[in-house]
């Protein structure tokens, strides 16, 4: 923690958007024909359903998120100083989605960039806005998680196309006084030597696009479940432990551990490794599936819509994603 701050990067907007499509477990047996069914799913998983967006693409969601926090807030877009899209299905390789988000909503005033750290994305990139605000150089900077999971995703692969779907959530980040509220810390981590198991082969420079990658489906997103689930629980919980002890809190003064939607199972694991009840976890992968970059912040939105997360309440953000990377962040909550 940098105790020399003048001020905080302190949260003071959030947005939310999911299209309106709604893909059931039963539907990957009556629609794709796929030899699993609800009971499996959810047993495994805890997922029910997920959102698909049918026409469009990721800038569409963000674009939604973006003017859902908009509407809910008195800033107006020409205000936004910077926009940081977290996401690993941008709409193409360049421009980055962020510029075509700023299009969309009409900031006319932002810069921006895409941030690709999988499905801690939203970590990464909320980390460097808080940078950005705490450099003292911009006031308004706009952090997105968004991803249009259903574009890498093989629908006859039964064990991975069952988890994803389809979101975006933002967060609006300014500066604040009282160094108690905002991103009070952050732990993020990568280790490269788990790219093998959780990656999409080809598209970029190492395999560019041809007809062989096509045809050999190299174009989706390829997970090797077993041994990435045996990483991710270890690293979420050890993570969001070590956030905790940096900060000297204790499980009763936890109000939301907010983690990552991949595997009910893994969240239960971190939380109990926190020393936190079912009651102290935000869920809603059962309901929307693993949405990448946009788990954590649709929680976070959720949860403050419905008046269950406060001013001052202490939580604790906390991803694993592909690459490998994790992370855990401390926030402290500045929203009345």
């Amino acid at each position: 923690m940098n105790n020399n701050k003048k001020f905080n990067a302190v949260i003071t907007g959030i947005g939310m958007y999911v299209p309106e499509k709604v893909l059931t477990n039963q539907d990957f047996v009556d629609i794709y024909g796929l030899e699993t069914s609800d009971e499996w799913i959810t047993s495994r998983t805890g997922i029910k359903e997920r959102r698909i967006l049918e026409h469009g693409a990721t800038s569409d969601l963000a674009a939604g998120a973006a003017k859902d926090l908009l509407a809910h807030s008195k800033v107006k877009a020409e205000e936004i100083d910077c926009i940081i899209v977290a996401t690993v299905t941008p709409d193409m390789m360049f421009p980055a989605t962020a510029c075509i988000v700023q299009h969309k909503i009409g900031a006319t005033n932002a810069w921006g960039f895409d941030l690709e750290a999988a499905c801690s994305g939203f970590l990464f990139a909320l980390q460097t806005g808080a940078s950005i605000v705490e450099s003292g150089r911009y006031k308004k900077v706009l952090v997105i998680g968004a991803d249009k999971m259903s574009t890498i995703v093989d629908y006859t692969d039964r064990n991975n196309c069952i988890l994803f779907g389809d979101a975006a959530s933002a967060v609006l980040l300014e500066p604040g006084d009282d160094l108690e509220y905002g991103i009070v810390d952050s732990v993020l981590k990568v280790d490269g030597s788990g790219s093998p198991y959780l990656h999409m082969k080809a598209g970029g420079s190492l395999n560019p696009p041809s007809i062989e990658t096509v045809t050999n489906k190299m174009h989706y997103l390829y997970q090797e479940g077993k041994t990435v689930f045996k990483y991710a629980v270890t690293g979420m919980a050890d993570i969001s432990v070590e956030i905790m002890e940096r900060n000297n809190l204790k499980a009763d003064d936890i109000t939301y551990l907010i983690p990552h939607q991949a595997n009910l199972r893994i969240i239960d694991a971190t939380a109990e490794r926190m020393g936190l009840t079912r009651e102290k976890v935000t869920i809603n992968i059962d309901r929307y599936g693993n949405t990448t970059a946009a788990t954590i912040p649709m929680c976070m939105c959720e949860y403050y819509r419905a008046g269950k997360i406060k001013k001052g309440d202490n939580l604790i953000l906390s991803a694993f994603g592909a690459g490998y990377t994790w992370g855990a962040t401390y926030v402290k909550w500045s929203i009345d």
